[in-house]
């Protein structure tokens, strides 16, 4: 059985249907449910159907089976992995139906992304000594992700020759291994010089093609972001938890705010579909209604 979700895993990246982290998440929603299986004296999946998968699904949920009561979010992804999972099963004749097809997924309300106002963004940026080597490359990191909208992975993926310094261009390898154009600021540029002088060519391993390094000289990894983000909301007191996605959601909204239209910051974010964009115009929309509301004569 575990033979069986190595090769779906192997399959779902080859295929690119996702990001590593879907990849990742399958992987560990789709070995709980083998481990259930085993301690139920199941051994093959064909054995799986209504009754099983029923109770299977009602013990996630109740939090039985994990640390807690789930979300409906996290339920729904076990459910898409356990159903691509068994589709697969299928065609490769390992099994003979899909029982996870006869559940519905449960609703999932779509909250607004957290978003950085302009000067606070600027307030974490100047938070930096950039007399310090390793400030350098910390700012470089942040200031990247949020002037090119970039999500962790593609930041920490980032090949230094992706990088044209002469026409300000950067080509990121997004979702599906696709790759976009995304134009970039001067100040940004000056900032790269900084670090590559400063830091990366001191730091970076000979044979490492990648433009964000560790102190090991390696490529650095997404973990390590989210923990320089941590110590960056403790140095600057800001009263909420800092991620990497939130500069994304930032660099969006702050493109809207200042007139750039939907189709190009859709373009730019590397999305697939425009939906997914359109969050960020409803976002927009309240935050201009909030601020009429708060400062209107007439709103009082």
């Amino acid at each position: 059985m575990w033979k069986q979700l190595d090769n779906f895993i192997a399959y779902f990246n080859t295929k690119r249907t996702g990001s590593s982290a879907t990849a990742d998440a399958y992987y560990r929603d789709i070995a709980r449910f083998i481990n259930y299986l085993e301690e139920k004296g199941i051994t093959d999946f064909n054995d799986v159907y209504k009754r099983i998968a029923m109770d299977y699904l009602s013990e996630l949920r109740s939090g039985k089976i994990t640390r807690g009561k789930i979300s409906n979010s996290t339920y729904s992804r076990n459910l898409s992995a356990l159903r691509s999972f068994y589709r697969y099963l299928m065609e490769t004749h390992v099994c003979t139906h899909n029982s996870f097809l006869l559940f519905k997924k449960v609703h999932v309300d779509k909250h607004l992304p957290d978003v950085l106002t302009f000067d606070q963004i600027e307030q974490i940026l100047n938070s930096f000594d950039l007399n310090k080597p390793i400030d350098i490359r910390n700012r470089c990191i942040i200031e990247t992700i949020y002037a090119c909208g970039m999500r962790i992975s593609e930041a920490c993926n980032l090949l230094i020759d992706k990088i044209d310094r002469k026409e300000k261009i950067i080509y990121v390898i997004g979702k599906g291994n696709k790759e976009r154009m995304v134009p970039y600021y001067n100040r940004l540029d000056e900032l790269f010089e900084l670090y590559i002088s400063k830091y990366r060519n001191t730091y970076a391993n000979s044979n490492c093609p990648n433009l964000f390094v560790s102190t090991r000289g390696d490529k650095i990894s997404p973990r390590s972001v989210q923990l320089l983000l941590e110590d960056v909301q403790k140095k600057t007191g800001l009263p909420f938890n800092l991620h990497p996605h939130m500069l994304r959601h930032s660099f969006a909204t702050h493109l809207l705010d200042n007139g750039a239209d939907l189709r190009t910051v859709q373009e730019l974010l590397g999305h697939e579909n425009l939906s997914t964009t359109q969050l960020y115009t409803h976002l927009t929309y309240d935050r201009l209604k909030k601020t009429v509301d708060e400062a209107h004569p007439h709103s009082k």
